[in-house]
């Protein structure tokens, strides 16, 4: 007869995993004895090494109580109806681990490569980090309402961005952001700004419409698309 401390030690488990076997109904739990103990009988200690056994191999506990009774036929279709769930969660973790690494690759879970490559251009050119996440915000908008338009669009957007004159409005328009409205620079770059869009006029004509309109509802709904010298400066170019 044994007490529950030296059922735990000999079956390789602790007395808190008997008394959870206790209450899923896997081991019958004894009746005490005129001393206040438990006893445990060595029966009681071959079904407690099966139940640790089934467990540690990755039966789930609800299925345990059933396979301690069954035959050779119905254990070994029940194990093998068990590793093939095992599988099936092997491929999920899988799955998962690969959304992990994406996750670790930044932009490029939630943009197109393309897009993705655009990105890392403006990092490369020292755009700021704000400015990339409102690019970045905005053609997540842009391709899941128009993938197609969003593939047109990028191809254009790489291709400015070949342009240096048009970079540096880029990077000018960019650091603008933070300076204050009466900044006696914002007429010389709304002026620089009007005359390049005057002698590219016939390529931004190109632009889908439903872009432009699309661009525009991703970039104003945004924490961070607009400062009180970039308001100055749209009055500027539009008076």
């Amino acid at each position: 007869m044994l007490t529950i401390g030296q059922l735990a030690d000999y079956a390789g488990v602790t007395i808190k995993a008997i008394r959870h076997y206790h209450q899923r109904g896997l081991l019958t739990e004894p009746d005490r004895d005129s001393s206040g103990y438990r006893r445990y009988t060595a029966q009681d200690a071959i079904d407690l090494v099966k139940i640790r056994t089934l467990a540690h191999a990755g039966v789930p506990l609800v299925r345990i109580k059933d396979l301690l009774e069954a035959d050779p036929a119905t254990l070994t279709a029940a194990i093998a109806e068990i590793d093939h769930d095992l599988q099936d969660r092997i491929a999920q973790l899988g799955q998962t681990r690969e959304h992990l690494a994406q996750l670790r690759g930044g932009d490029r879970l939630f943009v197109s490569p393309e897009v993705a490559d655009y990105l890392d251009d403006l990092r490369r050119l020292g755009v700021s980090e704000r400015q990339r996440n409102l690019e970045r915000d905005g053609w997540i908008l842009m391709q899941t309402a128009s993938p197609e338009d969003a593939a047109v669009w990028i191809a254009e957007k790489r291709e400015l961005m070949s342009d240096p004159e048009f970079v540096a409005l880029y990077l000018d328009h960019d650091a603008a952001y933070d300076w204050s409205p009466d900044d006696p620079r914002l007429p010389a770059l709304a002026d620089r700004t009007r005359n390049w869009f005057t002698q590219h006029h016939s390529r931004s004509e190109t632009r889908p419409v439903q872009n432009a309109a699309i661009a525009r509802l991703a970039v104003q709904s945004q924490p961070g698309a607009s400062s009180p010298a970039w308001d100055r400066l749209a009055q500027i170019m539009n008076g």
